[in-house]
């Protein structure tokens, strides 16, 4: 398509930025300070972008603004424009994991933390020693939003759906479940009957990933109920709480592997057919060729990778 020029001079970028941050905040106090400005100077830039779309864009309701379906639709893309023009202009075009200092923050669960943390933490260290890492534990759709945001570089998870604007990439295949508990306490062996899992006492993890509801909602369409004594939003506090009670609790196969070997528990097949777990790697599209975010993304693969060879080898 070719550039009308004449049309996006009359474009001013720094009115796509005060709309990013309205929408953001939905206030324009707070997006005036979000952006540097003066309230006032937002309040024209507001003026400005209704002007300019021929829309309301923001409607008052109570302390908040509200955006219009005209706004809503433009906001995605606004942000995408915006995130491009950061990560292809602004940023610098080469990275240098062994120089960067640079910081990403990664969404994921406790449990899979567990499991692919170490590994990819390992990794990373050994290329880039001042490369900086924060995990943060979310529900699914909260960091979809946080990617949209800028908040996170990446979330990793069992996603089934995402926006046009999001990327994703399988980490591994589907992973089922696996009963971890205390073998001498529970005074059983593997596997369990189904009778074995209905009658012993469960301890669970109020997951943020809901895996927890979607294991109960697939027991029950199955007629089976369990009886849960403990919920906790720990998944480390389960090995120790296994140990002190005739408890089983339900992982994903590789956390509990891990725990299995760590303390001294046993695992045993659920007796049940449960749905398998994908995993895979989401983020936004703007950050598809950004060099740090590539290099990112691999480092995660590899983990994958290594993962997927040590289990092979146990």
């Amino acid at each position: 398509m070719p550039i009308d020029h004449a049309n996006l001079s009359r474009l001013d970028l720094n009115l796509l930025v005060a709309f990013d941050a309205l929408i953001a905040e939905r206030h324009v106090t707070r997006a005036a300070q979000r952006v540097g400005l003066g309230q006032s100077a937002m309040s024209h830039n507001l003026r400005r972008l209704r002007d300019l779309f021929g829309d309301e864009l923001l409607t008052r309701s109570g302390s908040e603004m509200i955006p219009t379906p005209r706004a809503a639709q433009l906001a995605d893309r606004v942000r995408a424009l915006l995130a491009q023009l950061q990560s292809s202009v602004l940023s610098a075009t080469i990275f240098d994991p062994r120089l960067s200092d640079r910081h990403f923050a990664i969404g994921m669960s406790p449990s899979l933390e567990i499991s692919i943390g170490p590994t990819l933490l390992a990794s990373i260290n050994r290329e880039a020693p001042n490369v900086s890492l924060s995990l943060h534990s979310e529900a699914p759709e909260v960091m979809l939003r946080a990617l949209d945001e800028g908040q996170l570089d990446l979330a990793i998870g069992a996603f089934t759906e995402g926006e046009v604007h999001h990327k994703r990439r399988l980490l591994r295949e589907a992973e089922g479940y696996l009963c971890l508990f205390d073998a001498e306490r529970v005074g059983l062996r593997a596997p369990l009957s189904p009778e074995d899992f209905c009658r012993l006492p469960q301890v669970t993890v109020l997951s943020t990933d809901s895996v927890s509801q979607l294991l109960d909602q697939s027991l029950q369409a199955l007629g089976v109920s369990r009886r849960v004594i403990y919920r906790t939003p720990h998944v480390m506090a389960l090995p120790f709480l296994l140990r002190e009670t005739g408890a089983i609790a339900i992982l994903c196969y590789r956390t509990a592997m891990i725990c299995a070997r760590t303390f001294g528990l046993a695992t045993s097949p659920i007796p049940f057919p449960l749905p398998p777990q994908h995993v895979a790697a989401v983020w936004h599209t703007s950050n598809d060729q950004e060099p740090g975010h590539k290099w990112l993304r691999q480092k995660l693969l590899t983990a994958a990778v290594v993962l997927k060879s040590q289990e092979g080898a146990h």
